[in-house]
C-alpha cells in the first residue's frame, strides 16, 4: 500500500493548524460532566453528515492493535484516500486515522480492564473514539470524550453504534488550561506533535494530578516531538506494542507504540 499523499499533508497540517485550535481557548471556565456534553445517547446525527461519513469511510477492525473494536476510517478503498485533502468538505479528517498512540492505549485498556473499571475517564483528543470505546467496554463508570473537531464527535457516535454501545458524552470544547475536572484517569494518544501544545499539556496534566490526584496515561509511538520534550523525563514506560504491518505502512514505518504513565516529580507543588 502506497502512503497516500493526502495523509502526508495531513501530518504536516496537524502541526500547523490543529495545534493552534487547541491553544485558541485558554483559561476557560471549570467544566463538569453534564455541562460540557454536546452529544449523548439522545442526540441524533444530522442525516446529511451521517450519509457523507457512511459513504466515504470504511468499517474496519483489521490492521490495528484492537480487532475487537470496529471503526469508520479512511482506508485505501475509500474515495478520498487519494484525493486532495482540501476536497474533503468538513476540515482535515484527523479523526479518520487510527493513530498508533491511541491504538496502544486502547489495547492496554482492553487487556487490563482494572485500569478503568468503576472509574471516571477523560479521553483527551479522542479522534475516532477508540480509546473511549475501550474504556466503556472495560467497565468505566463514566467516560467523557473530548475532541475540538465537531465532525470527530459525530464520527464517534457512529463508532459507538458499530460496537453496540450507547454514545458516551462528547465535548468539542478546548479544555486544556481549564480548571481540572474530577477525573480518575486521563488518557491521551498522539497529542505531542507541536512544542507549544506539548508545553500546555505538560502544565495542565501536572495541574490535574496536583489538584485531583488524576492518573494520566499517554500513548505515543516515539515521535521526535514527544521524545525530545521535557515531559519525557517524567514518564514511566508501562508497555510497548509491536504495530501491525498495515499500521506501520500508514505511519512511515513506525514499528511500535508505547503506553507511558505520567508521574511528574513536582506534581504536589504549586503549578
Amino acid at each position: 500500500m502506497a502512503f497516500p499523499v493526502w495523509k502526508q499533508l495531513l501530518l504536516v497540517s496537524r502541526q500547523n493548524t490543529f495545534s493552534k485550535a487547541w491553544r485558541s481557548s485558554r483559561g476557560g471556565p471549570s467544566l463538569h460532566w453534564k455541562l460540557c456534553c454536546h452529544w449523548n445517547a439522545g442526540k441524533s446525527l444530522d442525516p446529511e453528515v451521517r450519509a457523507f461519513l457512511e459513504e466515504n469511510t470504511e468499517v474496519t477492525s483489521s490492521g490495528h492493535l484492537t480487532p475487537e473494536i470496529r471503526l469508520r476510517l479512511l482506508t485505501p478503498r475509500c474515495r478520498f484516500w487519494r484525493e486532495k485533502p482540501d476536497l474533503w468538505p468538513y476540515g482535515d479528517p484527523f479523526w479518520a486515522i487510527y493513530w498508533p498512540g491511541g491504538q496502544a492505549l486502547s489495547r492496554y485498556i482492553l487487556d487490563n480492564p482494572c485500569i478503568v473499571k468503576g472509574r471516571s475517564v477523560l479521553d483527551l483528543g479522542s479522534g475516532c473514539g477508540a480509546t473511549a470505546i475501550a474504556a466503556v467496554m472495560s467497565g468505566a463508570s463514566q467516560v467523557l470524550a473530548n475532541d475540538i473537531d465537531p465532525i470527530a464527535g459525530r464520527a464517534m457516535i457512529l463508532n459507538c453504534e458499530l460496537n453496540h454501545l450507547n454514545p458516551f458524552p462528547i465535548t468539542i470544547k478546548n479544555i486544556i488550561n481549564s480548571e481540572p475536572g474530577n477525573w480518575d484517569l486521563i488518557v491521551l494518544g498522539d497529542m505531542f506533535y507541536d512544542e507549544r501544545l506539548a508545553d500546555d499539556l505538560h502544565h495542565w496534566l501536572r495541574k490535574c494530578i496536583r489538584i485531583q490526584r488524576t492518573e494520566v496515561l499517554i500513548g505515543d509511538p516515539g515521535r521526535h516531538q514527544f521524545l525530545s520534550h521535557s515531559i519525557r523525563s517524567q514518564l514511566h514506560k508501562v508497555i510497548e506494542y509491536s504495530l501491525p504491518e498495515y499500521t506501520r505502512q500508514e505511519n512511515n514505518g513506525l514499528t511500535s507504540s508505547i503506553v507511558w504513565s505520567y508521574q511528574p516529580s513536582n506534581s504536589l507543588e504549586n503549578c
